[in-house]
Protein backbone atom coordinates (compact mmCIF):
# COMPACT_ATOMS: atom_id res chain seq x y z
CA UNK A 1 0.00 0.00 0.00
CA UNK A 2 2.76 2.59 1.27
CA UNK A 3 4.23 1.78 -2.30
CA UNK A 4 1.44 2.37 -4.52
CA UNK A 5 1.30 5.59 -2.47
CA UNK A 6 4.67 6.60 -3.13
CA UNK A 7 4.57 5.79 -6.59
CA UNK A 8 1.60 8.07 -7.01
CA UNK A 9 2.91 11.03 -5.69
CA UNK A 10 6.29 10.52 -7.54
CA UNK A 11 4.11 10.65 -10.39
CA UNK A 12 2.42 13.34 -9.64
CA UNK A 13 5.73 15.77 -8.73
CA UNK A 14 7.01 14.67 -11.77
CA UNK A 15 4.07 15.58 -14.03
CA UNK A 16 4.45 18.99 -11.86
CA UNK A 17 7.93 19.49 -12.54
CA UNK A 18 7.32 18.52 -16.65
CA UNK A 19 4.01 21.14 -16.43
CA UNK A 20 6.20 24.00 -15.04
CA UNK A 21 9.00 23.48 -17.61
CA UNK A 22 6.72 23.43 -20.37
CA UNK A 23 4.76 26.79 -18.84
CA UNK A 24 8.50 28.77 -18.38
CA UNK A 25 9.29 27.15 -22.33
CA UNK A 26 5.93 28.77 -23.71
CA UNK A 27 6.69 32.19 -21.89
CA UNK A 28 10.18 32.62 -23.22
CA UNK A 29 8.38 32.07 -26.80
CA UNK A 30 6.03 34.42 -26.40
CA UNK A 31 8.36 36.94 -24.84
CA UNK A 32 11.14 36.34 -27.96
CA UNK A 33 7.60 37.14 -30.11
CA UNK A 34 7.22 40.30 -28.69
CA UNK A 35 11.00 41.32 -29.09
CA UNK A 36 10.77 40.52 -32.46
CA UNK A 37 7.33 42.43 -33.36
CA UNK A 38 9.09 45.49 -31.64
CA UNK A 39 12.22 45.44 -33.44
CA UNK A 40 10.54 45.05 -36.52
CA UNK A 41 8.55 48.36 -35.66
CA UNK A 42 11.94 50.57 -35.21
Amino acid sequence: MRQTIALVIGSLLLTALAACNTVQGVGRDIESVGRAGKDAMH
